[in-house]
């Protein structure tokens, strides 16, 4: 078997694969991207609804989920949303900003992939598509992976094979594996901007289906005001999805229904309309079937003005903060990434390189660095990637 010897090997052709051979090439490494794939960056192609969200220019670290809130800051800090927004405008690529400060192809995801690709043909980087990889070494000195029909080897490798989220396209598990082979800690993997599902009593808000209101979500402290969506296993949209992110199992989430609603709102609807019903006053502002469903399970008697102050403030108040027990989510085969990865205590912020094994990184997914629906997660990937390609 032949042995073929570079600078550096980075396994996975995702957004951070991408983006670090890029770089690494055209800083004058002889790089090495192999991926198990026929076609790379097929998480980009299908992302943002076929047209990739590929930044937010209100990144930050506090966008992030992390057991280490902190270190993030060092890659996003040196490589911006502005940095790959310019790289997107040299290969003329029209783009538009969507709310919250998302920003996405007019056209195809496929002119980012595109793009990633003419960065690696300008690095010289060799692409091993359809290669999956065998056992990998490391002898001190050099690391060696087996790839059908050659060894290769090279002082540096990368982790960048993702997570194990939307496995239909091959996604796996696998750096994880790797990074646990070689000491480094794993904080356990979760499903991440994922719809949540529902049983029992609050099944019956299954009815619901397809009705979507703007609303504030939470789950501890964090909060979320986007559009939630009734599904017929539970919830999701867009506040949902980002509310995953930080729920556990048996904890409980709460929704706003009437973010911008006044605490005493209802009590000032009883003054002005003592006549009309509460699921009249709902559907001022909420979609009918759902207003029906919400005066339903507030079973309020009859008209305002025949209701107490009291049970009217109880009822605006079950209203700021309705409370859904879900009994899980819809699992990674619907997640868009993984919260939790390989630990970042065992990486440096600068380089991404494991503390105890010299030459050993790990970028974008794979680490425990979780960005908010809406870009961040390939401003995460863009950023460590360049950051680990400063030192290959």
């Amino acid at each position: 078997m032949s042995s073929h010897s570079y600078d550096a090997i980075v396994l996975g052709a995702g957004a951070a694969g991408l983006m670090c051979a890029a770089v690494a090439g055209q800083r004058g490494r002889r790089v090495l991207l192999v991926d198990h794939a026929d076609e790379p960056g097929k998480k980009i192609i299908i992302s943002g609804g076929g047209r990739c969200n590929f930044t937010n220019v209100h990144t930050a670290p506090d966008r992030y989920v992390s057991a280490n809130p902190h270190f993030a800051k060092s890659a996003l800090g040196r490589y911006r949303a502005a940095d790959f927004l310019a790289l997107v405008e040299r290969y003329g690529i029209a783009w538009h900003e969507k709310t919250l400060g998302q920003l996405f192809c007019d056209g195809s995801a496929r002119q980012i992939v595109a793009l990633l690709l003419d960065q690696c043909r300008l690095g010289g980087v060799e692409i091993a598509r359809s290669s999956a990889f065998g056992e990998i070494g490391h002898d001190g000195d050099r690391f060696t992976v087996a790839l059908p029909g050659r060894i290769v080897t090279a002082p540096r490798l990368v982790l960048a094979t993702g997570g194990p989220s939307i496995p239909k396209l091959g996604a796996t598990g696998i750096a994880y594996d790797i990074a646990r082979r070689f000491g480094l800690k794993v904080v356990e993997p979760r499903p991440a901007l994922v719809p949540l599902t529902l049983g029992g009593d609050e099944a019956l808000f299954r009815t619901l289906s397809g009705v979507a209101a703007t609303v504030t979500a939470s789950a501890g402290k964090a909060r979320f005001r986007e559009a939630a969506l009734f599904t017929h296993r539970g919830l999701s949209g867009p506040a949902i999805l980002q509310v995953s992110s930080y729920w556990r199992p048996r904890e409980p989430i709460a929704i706003d229904f009437l973010p911008d609603a006044e605490r005493d709102w209802l009590i000032g609807a009883k003054r002005a309309q003592p006549r009309t019903t509460l699921r009249r006053a709902l559907a001022a502002t909420l979609p009918d079937r759902l207003a029906e469903a919400l005066a339903e399970r507030l079973a309020l008697p009859g008209e305002l003005g025949a209701t107490t102050d009291r049970q009217l403030d109880e009822a605006a108040t079950r209203l700021s903060a309705w409370r859904f027990l879900p009994n899980g989510s819809e699992g990674f085969a619907k997640a868009e990434v993984t919260v939790g990865g390989i630990s970042t205590a065992d990486l440096s912020s600068q380089t991404l390189e494991a503390r105890r094994v010299p030459g050993l990184h790990a970028i974008g997914e794979a680490v425990d660095v979780t960005g908010w629906l809406g870009g961040y997660n390939f401003q995460w990937a863009w950023a460590s990637g360049w950051a680990a390609a400063q030192v290959l």
